[in-house]
């Protein structure tokens, strides 16, 4: 595996958990790339547990919201990975700020690789959590990875749907596909004659007086104290203007009703995405005959980045995921 350079400081946006051992991790993917890791375990944990591997949300890093999941759930007794997908924080990869509904599908499927050969993990039981649009990746993991047992996508995001029709659908038309590939297109040529990628910046900052409210929830958490880090592409200059150029012509749920395994979907009842989440949910359901284990969580007053990391209202239904995660793994 290739050598990476993890850094040894505690350098979260949460607090280290007196409750569970840490250490950083290192595993490959089926392309090769070494993705990184960090892994919680509870401490004075005695036999096999019961696993899960964390990711998101999209152009975050494990020092965020997804390590705050995976520390948390530790606490309840769970083995948890929360890692950087390929291209992007620790992990390797090159070019940098590359996305890809492939790879990054592996990336959470070289994490069950990982924990299934874990001297004390139950390969029989585990389990994956995405969140924003790394939760429409896990449900595209869930549906192809029949090892994955049990999968959470909170506040999720369907990243092949916003790429190709935009916020709320309002781009989903011919015209305006073409146009944006066009766009893309051109770029592709500035990138090659430059030899490096422009990159699309991050969350916008400063933030306008007129900005969309869904603009401000992502500025309250990726450029404040909440949120920011330094190796994460939403506080800073973002993807490259490119990087998810694929997503378009790739829809990634296609045969979500086909998940036999238990999925549970959560979204906040204010987030703007949260008819992704429902209609994640309905695409799931119809004409599946695995329609009993399959839940949608609709959590009161809460918006999208609320579900990052409780927002100050504690709108993590922890107990939740614990009481979900314990029934079928």
């Amino acid at each position: 595996m290739y050598e990476l350079n993890l850094t040894s400081e505690w350098d979260k946006t949460f607090p280290k958990s007196e409750k569970v051992n840490h250490k950083k991790v290192t595993f490959r993917n089926r392309y090769g790339i070494t993705l990184a890791a960090d892994m919680y375990t509870p401490k004075n944990a005695k036999g096999k547990l019961a696993a899960i591997a964390v990711c998101g949300p999209f152009g975050a890093v494990k020092e965020q919201c997804s390590g705050l999941y995976a520390q948390t759930m530790a606490e309840r007794g769970f083995l948890t990975i929360a890692f950087d997908p390929s291209f992007t924080g620790e992990s390797g990869g090159t070019p940098r700020y590359m996305a890809s509904p492939d790879i990054n599908t592996e990336d959470f499927m070289a994490a069950v690789d990982f924990l299934s050969v874990q001297d004390n993990v139950d390969p029989e039981k585990i389990g994956i959590i995405g969140i924003c649009g790394w939760g429409g990746l896990a449900i595209n993991a869930a549906a192809l990875d029949t090892r994955i047992k049990a999968t959470v996508a909170s506040t999720m995001y369907d990243m092949a749907r916003v790429n190709a029709n935009g916020y709320f659908d309002s781009e989903d038309s011919e015209e305006q596909r073409y146009q944006k590939k066009a766009a893309l297109n051109a770029q592709r040529i500035k990138d090659y004659l430059s030899g490096e990628y422009a990159l699309g910046g991050g969350v916008v900052d400063p933030l306008p007086e007129d900005a969309p409210f869904f603009v401000k929830d992502y500025y309250d958490y990726y450029k404040t104290a909440r949120g920011y880090h330094a190796r994460s592409l939403n506080s800073n200059g973002g993807w490259n203007v490119t990087g998810c150029m694929s997503f378009m012509n790739q829809p990634i749920n296609t045969y979500s009703n086909e998940i036999r395994s238990a999925v549970l979907i959560m979204h906040g009842e204010k987030a703007h995405s949260c008819y992704m989440g429902k209609d994640a949910y309905t695409a799931m359901t119809t004409d599946s005959k695995f329609t009993d284990n399959k839940e949608l969580l609709i959590i009161p007053d809460a918006v999208h980045t609320d579900l990052y990391d409780g927002g100050g209202k504690n709108a993590i239904p922890f107990d939740k995921l614990q009481e979900f995660f314990e029934k079928y793994l």
